[in-house]
């Protein structure tokens, strides 16, 4: 006889060996759109922000996890006829707070693209460097 134990949301079955040895009589269950342990995309069948979503990578947690609901909820929910333009304060708020915190949430800036270009600028730099030298050696020579 199978034992079957339904802890949160995984549910484990075990088998013996004469379980195996006929055909499976399993049937497949629609999914609940209230399971609270369903995985959702983004949005909840409701409407609703599902804050659980692997999607935010963990925005919705953490020292700005607030700052960061309060702005996707005004974005959200925005009636504005440029969605979003009234959540200005909430993303002010947000951006500020993610300041603080430079190792949780690196900056996308276009400083970081110049400091990924200083490799290529010393390479270019290097040449002429050799060829003052070179002049300098005839030059004494």
């Amino acid at each position: 006889a199978s034992v079957c134990k339904k802890p949160r949301k995984d549910r484990i079955i075990f088998v013996t060996k004469e379980d195996h040895e006929t055909p499976s009589n399993a049937e497949l269950v629609a999914d609940d759109p209230n399971d609270p342990y369903e995985e959702h995309g983004l949005i909840l069948p409701s409407g609703d922000i599902n804050w659980n979503c692997p999607c935010l990578g963990g925005m919705a947690s953490g020292p700005c996890g607030e700052q960061f609901k309060s702005a996707f909820s005004c974005f959200h929910y925005s009636t504005e006829d440029v969605k979003g333009s009234d959540c200005v304060d909430q993303f002010r708020a947000m951006q500020e707070c993610m300041q603080k915190y430079p190792d949780l949430y690196p900056q996308d800036d276009d400083d970081d693209e110049d400091e990924k270009k200083k490799p290529e600028g010393l390479e270019e730099t290097a040449p002429t460097e050799t060829t003052t030298t070179k002049k300098e050696e005839s030059a004494s020579s």
